[in-house]
């Protein structure tokens, strides 16, 4: 076991390696700029780049770069050598501290929703301290963020950072009312990493996938998932060897992989890391997805980061499991007796009131042209934010509006009836699947948010939304003479969850009762992006992110400019892909076919076998049936799409998604129709059943 551990972090510039090659005062200083926020000195600053340097050409880095997370959703870097020549032809190597705390990026050519034009292109690079530096195919990633000339954030990562102090100042407050001091109060993430992996060979043949990420035809499979039997089975020995792969380079970069396992779809996988601090975890988590691509390849397999890359079966999602602590507890641990830990109370009752206050923006927060399919589908949650508790929880909510607030709940104890097993004691909540923000035991697990996305968005929402609930606790609570400040805050978190009761939802959220019960709720049911993206520039929500210092105006109105721009853009290509494959490469097959039928019948007719005509003649039939409907369809596509590229911004979104995506569902629907007459040697791409079955 010393070698597993040993091999953990390798590649990582940690604290603990700081402390070997940094000198003592150094780290000292250093450590206050990490643990309390305070300013850092350049003669640090220098100390440190000398010693990331060393450490990283001990490990056999060439190069260093700024590695950031623009508003494109994906990581990017430039890579500058460590070798500095000298006139006489010789070099040495050289890494200042300058080179460390800024960088300079051309901002031109990345996203920035008209904060920028393009011939405004200077764009800075800062050095995050709290994330650390990474060594990743022999160059020195140093974790950064991504600001214009003119101190505007052009990333993902700044407003996170700034979300993670407003929710520790606030919590700080409140926890204060309960004469604790901690340093500071930071949330933690854990991000469940849902992907499909497939045989290279079946990708590259489907044009489709390779372009838009996704099969925009299939026909369903003779067998899909429901047999349930590829849900925690064994694990195939192609999939075994890249997992370990995996395991192994993601434990050198120092992310906690912990647990892996088939999932429900055939193809479909999970990898679960351990907690960490919300901006380390996220950063992990985009090296991770990288690095998932990456191995795929080498063992001849494509890694699928789509939220829907297949039709009719389960899709992908990042399970975005949510806490909050201090350095010594976790704040949302209800404890064998949650209606006595009026602490807990106080912390739930933040983020149900947060839940259902910015509900559209947290919906908004998870919105995208993947996402869309796969939401309210095969075990992914609905469109419609809730809350599921559980039932414990549920009944102390419940007497905590009635004011019955004197009794407890307790977790009981199951006896599964068999002398060999043991018994368990039962957890805070069962589990609700259905459930977009289903608590469960000590975190609060987002399961809206995409495969492919970068969690940043949904966290920056959550922990704005929690620290706004937490000011108003702490304004309204403060000043309260000690002996009654436990009666005001029951009190307190009594009206509030009396009010927000509606979010709470304990039900099927597939059922088809729920989007009318929602309704009368008053709970919004924004099914697309191109619905759901204008709550994040919505008063309410400019007024959240102004007030707690995470996004300016001007800042979030960028950031829906550039979500909305994306959408549109992929739409685009998706259309177009769908046009051309379905002229192309479908309708010529279909029509070969077709012909070869044609010519088959008068055979037979020629030779007098009556019989088997009619069976000839009503596939023929079906196929020149077919052959109309998707020339219809590929018709009716393209006038709806050159309606919506006529159009920009918000228009164009809407045509996209309510005309758009219906017209190409309709064009799918006539091909995969084909599909299931054409003769599979006659078929020009890998079907579903080639695909799903054979890695």
């Amino acid at each position: 076991m010393a070698e597993l551990t040993d091999r953990f972090g390798t590649m990582v510039f940690s604290e603990e390696v700081m402390k070997d090659y940094l000198p003592k005062d150094i780290w000292k200083r250093l450590a206050a700029t990490l643990e309390d926020g305070e300013p850092l000195d350049l003669d640090v600053a220098n100390a440190v780049a000398h010693a990331m340097k060393v450490w990283a050409i001990s490990k056999g880095a060439t190069h260093y770069a700024h590695w950031f997370q623009p508003l494109s959703g994906i990581t990017s870097e430039k890579h500058d050598s460590f070798l500095e020549p000298n006139h006489d032809g010789t070099a040495i190597t050289k890494f200042t501290g300058k080179n460390l705390i800024q960088g300079e990026p051309d901002a031109s050519s990345f996203p920035n929703g008209g904060l920028r034009a393009t011939f405004e292109a200077r764009g800075y690079t800062a050095w995050d301290p709290t994330s650390p530096a990474f060594i990743k195919d022999d160059v020195l990633c140093i974790p950064t963020a991504f600001c214009s000339y003119t101190g505007e954030a052009l990333d993902k990562k700044t407003p996170l950072l700034r979300s993670m102090t407003a929710l520790s100042r606030e919590s700080k407050r409140v926890l204060a009312l309960f004469g604790k001091t901690p340093k500071k109060v930071v949330p933690s993430v854990g991000d469940e990493q849902e992907y499909f992996l497939i045989k290279k060979d079946a990708y590259r043949k489907r044009r489709d996938l390779v372009i838009t990420g996704r099969t925009l035809f299939g026909a369903a499979p003779c067998k899909g998932q429901e047999l349930e039997e590829h849900y925690f089975g064994a694990i195939r020995p192609t999939v075994s060897s890249y997992m370990k792969d995996l395991d192994d380079e993601l434990w050198a970069l120092g992310i906690p992989a912990k647990t892996k396992h088939n999932e429900v779809a055939p193809c479909q996988h999970e990898l679960a890391p351990v907690y960490g601090e919300v901006n380390e975890a996220i950063d992990q988590n985009l090296v991770m997805m990288e690095k998932m691509k990456l191995i795929a390849s080498r063992h001849d397999l494509v890694c699928l980061l789509h939220e829907k890359p297949f039709e009719g079966i389960n899709g992908s999602g990042k399970h975005n499991n949510w806490s909050l602590g201090t350095e010594s507890e976790n704040l949302l641990d209800p404890g064998d007796t949650p209606l006595d830990n009026l602490q807990f109370i106080v912390f739930l009752t933040a983020v149900i009131e947060a839940v259902d206050n910015y509900q559209e923006l947290l919906r908004a927060s998870v919105a995208s042209a993947g996402n869309d399919h796969r939401l309210g589908a095969n075990e992914a949650p609905p469109a419609i934010m809730s809350i599921f508790l559980g039932d414990q929880l549920t009944e102390v909510v419940e007497k905590i509006i009635d004011g019955k607030a004197s009794v407890h709940a307790t977790r009981g104890v199951l006896d599964l009836g068999a002398d060999t097993l043991p018994k368990l004691m039962q957890d805070n909540t069962d589990r609700n699947r259905t459930s977009p923000f289903a608590f469960t035991g000590n975190k609060f697990e987002f399961r809206a948010c995409g495969s492919e996305q970068n969690v940043s968005d949904s966290n920056l929402v959550l922990d704005a939304a929690v620290a706004k609930s937490l000011k108003s606790f702490a304004d309204a609570l403060e000043g309260t003479p000690e002996d009654k400040f436990q009666d005001a805050a029951l009190e307190y978190c009594k009206k509030v969850l009396t009010d927000h009761q509606r979010i709470l939802f304990s039900g099927d959220g597939y059922s088809d009762e729920w989007p009318i019960e929602a309704e009368k709720r008053g709970l919004a049911n924004n099914k697309t992006t191109a619905d759901a993206l204008p709550a994040f520039v919505s008063d309410k929500a400019i007024a959240l992110f102004e007030e707690t210092g995470v996004l300016t105006k001007a800042e979030a109105q960028c950031r829906y400019d550039c979500k909305l721009e994306k959408y549109n853009k992929l739409m685009n290509i998706e259309a177009t892909t769908m046009v051309r494959e379905a002229r192309r490469t479908y309708r010529p097959v279909i029509t070969a076919y077709a012909t070869k039928v044609a010519k088959g019948l008068e055979t037979i007719r020629a030779a007098g076998a009556e019989a088997a005509m009619q069976c000839e003649q009503n596939t023929l039939n079906k196929l020149c049936n077919g052959i109309t409907a998707i020339n219809d369809s590929i018709k009716a596509l393209d006038a709806v799409h050159q309606k919506a590229e006529a159009l920009d911004g918000q228009e164009q979104a809407n045509v996209y998604a309510h005309e758009v995506v219906p017209a190409m569902d309709t064009l799918r629907a006539a091909v995969d129709a084909m599909e299931e007459i054409v003769a599979a040697d006659y078929w020009p791409v890998p079907t579903y059943d080639d695909i799903l079955f054979y890695v």
